[in-house]
């Protein structure tokens, strides 16, 4: 029985998977959180066997939760989900130490293989990034791999015309810690606005145009 943490902050979304996932006989969902924070405490009172973790939510976000579950149990093994289909994304969960990355846009019955697969301790990749993130990594890195995970977070809202005040709410930040976050985010990008930044998005296939 593989035992699954479910970890989005859509509870229609939390839903679908549960259903999805529990139509077969070995895999249960023990357990669901609806931010990093709530799954942090999860983990630790549940032990489950794979975190299905989505990567966009409020305050701490995917990423800084794959972190930081990592740092509890360096054996954690997550599979990390994502509306964005781009490579970027990818490269990031893995980094942080996913063990799988998998589109939202993919069909749901891909969702139980890529669960078993990480399950059993294998790396899944969304077949249709594959390629492109091992092209990405014979390239090198881009620039926008030198923000951290939290301008990273940041700079995929401004990219999008977000202004500082909605990002601070959505990422319970104080806005000049955003402020500061903005700064070094076009320091790092070689950015003069907001303007160029929606450019470098766009170019690097973060947001459609």
């Amino acid at each position: 029985m593989i035992r699954v943490l479910l970890v989005d902050d859509h509870t229609v979304v939390r839903t679908g998977f549960r259903l999805l996932l529990e139509t077969v006989s070995d895999v249960r969902v023990i357990a669901e959180a609806d931010s990093g924070e709530t799954a942090c405490v999860r983990f630790d009172e549940d032990k489950p066997d794979v975190v299905v973790l989505d990567l966009s939510m409020p305050g701490m976000g995917g990423l800084e939760t794959l972190r930081r579950l990592r740092a509890r149990d360096k054996e954690v093994k997550t599979l990390a989900l994502s509306a964005h289909d781009d490579a970027i994304h990818a490269r990031r969960a893995l980094k942080q130490g996913a063990l799988g990355f998998l589109s939202k846009r993919t069909a749901p019955e891909t969702l139980l293989e890529a669960v078993r697969m990480v399950a059993a301790g294998q790396r899944y990749i969304d077949p249709k990034l594959a390629q492109e993130i091992a092209l990405a990594e014979v390239g090198g890195a881009t620039l926008v791999d030198a923000l951290s995970e939290r301008e990273f977070e940041v700079f995929l809202r401004l990219a999008n015309g977000a202004a500082v005040p909605k990002i601070a709410a959505e990422l319970n930040l104080s806005t000049s810690t955003v402020g500061t976050h903005l700064y070094n985010i076009k320091q790092k990008l070689h950015a003069g606005n907001q303007a160029e930044l929606t450019l470098i998005a766009l170019r690097a296939g973060l947001i459609e145009r």
